[in-house]
Parts: C-alpha cells; structure tokens; sequence
C-alpha cells in the first residue's frame, strides 16, 4: 500500500463529520473529548493549544478525560514569556502528561524571515512559516484533533459546529456551544491560574508584534492584528493536509 493509498483507507475509516456533530451538537466539553478519544484512539488524537488567556479551561476539561492526550503547542518565535511560563505553570498545575512544543523550521526562517520583519509586511506568510506549517508537520501522525475555538468569538467562528471534516482528519470544537459565563465558572471552580498578562489588559494572546491591550468596550480578539482586516492566523481557515 502506497502512501497516497494508506491516506486515503486512513480518512475513509473515520466516521463522517457530520454524523459525529449531530450526536454530540448538545454534549458537553467533557463528553465531545470523550467522544474523539473513542472514535480514534489516543495515540491518534491531539489538543492545539497556545496556551492563551482561555487555554486553561480547556486543557482542564480533557486532563479530567485523560492527561495523556497529547497536546500539541505552537512556539513561533515571537511568543510572550509570559505565555512560555503560563505553558509551564499549567503543565504542571493539570498534570499534562505529553505537551509537545513544536518549532518553525529554521531553514524557512532563514528563507523567507531573515529579517525577524515578515510579521510587519506580510503578517498572513508570517502565520503560514511559523504556525501552519509547523502545525501540519505536528499533525501528520493523527487522525483528529481539538481546539478551542468558540462561537461566541464571532468572525469566522460564529457558527462554527462541534465536529467538522478537516481533509485528511476529523476537528472536534468541544467549546463551540460555552459562553463567558462557563468558561468563567471553570476557571473559579478549578481555581485556575490567569494568564499573566490577563491583568494587563491583554484579552486575547498570540504572538507578541501582533498582539495589543484591549478596553473593556471591546471584543476580546480585539487586540489580536489591530488595524488589519486579519481576525485569523491560518490553522482553522483552511484544511491541514
């Protein structure tokens, strides 16, 4: 069997996307994670997390499940340390059992950034060198995989639904249906630690040249490419082969 061949026996085993989110479209977190981890095994499902302002609730609810899920975190290069140190406070804050930190490739760095400036005139080739990539060479070993991403978020994430067919493996949203509210409730219950730049007034966090404080009057993505039409980074607008 060839590679192409073993691709396409591998995606055609999955159960449809569809039919997975119409049974779990009302489950909670814990009982969409539940459900990747039986559809595809452990050793074939992965959490992304950038370890933002968020995170922790997340990775919360699927240490509950299973602390050996493997999760997968992109480091580009231009992160915060605060957001290094927040990854290493919750690793051992939630017994993270297998946190991955995943790298750009130098090579292409040194192609295509030399400079450390792509961020400024090309922040869309940027994100494809230091987060997309790195994420669809992080994936290629799995057959589905989790994020973060809520509704409530707006943009492209208004209607996002709880399972979705990502090309070569399934996308399990298990936060799609929460509200501030919840996610709150998790943290206080929990008693998780806050990102350190939470009380800074940074809403939402991801690379440093692209992130800005937010008001209380705006959305919390608000901060994230300030002034550009950009709202995404790449890794949930297009497929990851």
């Amino acid at each position: 069997m060839n590679a192409i061949t073993a691709q396409v026996s591998s995606v055609s085993a999955l159960p449809p996307a569809d039919e997975l989110d119409r049974a779990l479209r009302d489950a909670s977190p814990a009982e969409v994670i539940a459900a990747a981890l039986k559809t595809v095994g452990r050793d074939k499902l992965a959490l992304v997390s950038s370890f933002g302002t968020e995170s922790a609730a997340l990775l919360k609810v699927m240490a509950e499940v299973d602390p050996a899920i493997p999760v997968i975190f992109l480091d580009t290069g231009w992160l915060f340390e605060e957001t290094l140190a927040y990854r290493d406070t919750l690793i051992a804050a939630l017994g993270l059992e297998d946190v991955r930190s995943i790298k750009p490739a130098e090579e292409t760095l040194s192609r295509e950034d030399p400079d450390r400036e792509l961020w400024f005139s090309d922040p869309d080739a940027c994100c494809r060198i230091r987060k997309v990539e790195p994420l669809a060479r992080a994936l290629r070993p799995f057959s589905a995989w989790i994020n973060g991403r809520k509704r409530f978020q707006g943009n492209a994430r208004a209607d996002i639904p709880v399972v979705e067919d990502d090309g070569a493996r399934l996308k399990f949203n298990p936060f799609a249906n929460v509200s501030r509210e919840e996610i709150a409730a998790i943290f206080a219950r929990a008693k998780l630690p806050r990102h350190p730049l939470v009380a800074s007034g940074y809403l939402s966090v991801g690379c440093m040249p692209c992130t800005s404080r937010t008001t209380e009057d705006e959305d919390s993505r608000a901060g994230r490419w300030r002034g550009r039409a950009k709202t995404e980074c790449g890794i949930h607008t297009m497929k990851i082969s």
